[in-house]
Parts: C-alpha cells; sequence; structure tokens
C-alpha cells in the first residue's frame, strides 16, 4: 500500500500520465483531476498529502485552488507544489504568498521533482518534523508559556490571548524553532535548515512569506511583535519564557 497520496492536477494529459507513472514507480498512490473544481472536491474527499497543481486550469486556477486550501483549517497542512510554465519571479512571489509550498518551472526534470516532494513528505508528512521531539528531550517542556501566548509542543496548539491559531505545519515550527531560544536572531539560512531541512531545494525567499503569514495570524488577536525583523540578518522572536504551570 502506498505510503502517499499524491494529487495530480492538470489539463494536459501528456503530463499527468508522465507525472502517474513517475509517482506510481515510486510508490506513492495517485488520483487526478483535470480542472479547479474537480480538484477541490477531491481534496475534500480524499485529503491527500501533497498536490501538483498547474497554474492554468479550466473552471478555477491553479492559484485559486491553492489559495482555497491554504484557508481552510481542514486541508491547509496538504503540501502544495505549483508546476507550472509560468516561469517569471513575480509568478513564483505571487504564488509563495498565496501559501505555495514549492515552485516548479515547466519543463522540469523528473529526478529533481522527485527529490523535492520526497524532502517535503520527510519533513512535514506522517513521520513528522524532528526538532519537537528534541526540544522535548532537551528541557523535558510539553508547553512553552510567554506573556498570552502558549505552544503545546505535543500537539501543535498555539494559543494567543485564548483565541487558537489555525497554523500550518510550516508556520508553527518557524514559531516553535525561534521561541525556543527568545532574543535569538536567526538569519534565514538557519530557519530554513531547521524548519525545511538540509536537503531543500527552493529559493531562501520562503522564508520571509511563511514569516509574514505568520505574523498576520498573530496580528488578528495582538499588538504585540511577537515576531521581529532584524534588518539585514533575519528574524527573532521577542517574548519571556515563563516557568511551566502546573
Amino acid at each position: 500500500m502506498a505510503m502517499y497520496k499524491i494529487l495530480i492536477v492538470d489539463d494536459e494529459k501528456d503530463i499527468v500520465e508522465l507525472l502517474r507513472f513517475n509517482l506510481e514507480k515510486n510508490g506513492y498512490e495517485t488520483l487526478t483531476a483535470e480542472d479547479g473544481q474537480t480538484a477541490l472536491d477531491i481534496i475534500t474527499k480524499e485529503k491527500p498529502d501533497l498536490v501538483l497543481l498547474d497554474w492554468m486550469l479550466p473552471k478555477i486556477n491553479g492559484l485559486d485552488v491553492c489559495k482555497q486550501i491554504k484557508n481552510n483549517p481542514s486541508t491547509q497542512q496538504i503540501i502544495v507544489f505549483m508546476v507550472t510554465a509560468k516561469g517569471e519571479e513575480f509568478d513564483k512571489v505571487l504564488a509563495l504568498e498565496l501559501g505555495a509550498d514549492d515552485y516548479i518551472c515547466k519543463p522540469f526534470s523528473i529526478r529533481e521533482l522527485l527529490a523535492r516532494i520526497k524532502a517535503h513528505l520527510r519533513r512535514t508528512g506522517l513521520t513528522g518534523n524532528k526538532i519537537p521531539e528534541r526540544q522535548i528531550e532537551k528541557d523535558g517542556k510539553d508547553i512553552l508559556y510567554f506573556e498570552g501566548l502558549s505552544i503545546n509542543i505535543n500537539n501543535h496548539d498555539v494559543l494567543l490571548d485564548n483565541n487558537e491559531l489555525h497554523l500550518t505545519k510550516i508556520e508553527f515550527d518557524l514559531l516553535l524553532t525561534m521561541a525556543r531560544q527568545p532574543k535569538r536572531v536567526f538569519t534565514r539560512e538557519q530557519l530554513l535548515y531547521q524548519v525545511w531541512g538540509q536537503d531543500f531545494y527552493g529559493d531562501d525567499r520562503v522564508v520571509d512569506v511563511h514569516i509574514r503569514r505568520l505574523r498576520s495570524k498573530l496580528e488578528q488577536f495582538t499588538d504585540k511583535e511577537y515576531v521581529q525583523t532584524v534588518r539585514g540578518v533575519g528574524y527573532r522572536f521577542n517574548g519571556l519564557l515563563k516557568p511551566s504551570i502546573h
């Protein structure tokens, strides 16, 4: 039985068959859709682990599909790859801003695509990220407490002034990585290594995109700037760690 389920969304049959053949050859279960609306229906029903999503699709375009996936708490953990012929820098940044986890330009290398898929699934898939486990072992705390903010390492719950934040896996890991060492400045490269892993293939600007998304969720409930930018260096968490509450 396949370990991971991947949805291929593209209206070019040759591309779909190429992707399906290579994914199934490497042990993945595949689903397919030729338009954005069908893709959303399948995502709601099947909850795939990863979606390979073309930009130019009938009915609903790929960007709007990506946005709906990432804005829905029940599907926002699904990994989304934009796989498209639109290769301009503006297009790539726009897709990342809307929540895409990676961006692959057509024509693409199957070997590189499979490597990226493997890296993302290893980091955010069923086996989980190793960072929270190391942190639990290090300090013996299941929950980190700050003024107005608590981070539950075990179940990934984040409460801000008693409001639950619906964070993606990447957003949670970014917050947790920085919150474990308040006031320490992390460079983009350090955050990439800690959160995305050493085999990440993408652009380091993805850090900026996910930091902005994390901030926007924090800012829904507070004016406090928990995540600060250190110009020319990177980011740090601004908070005072409190003793565990028993």
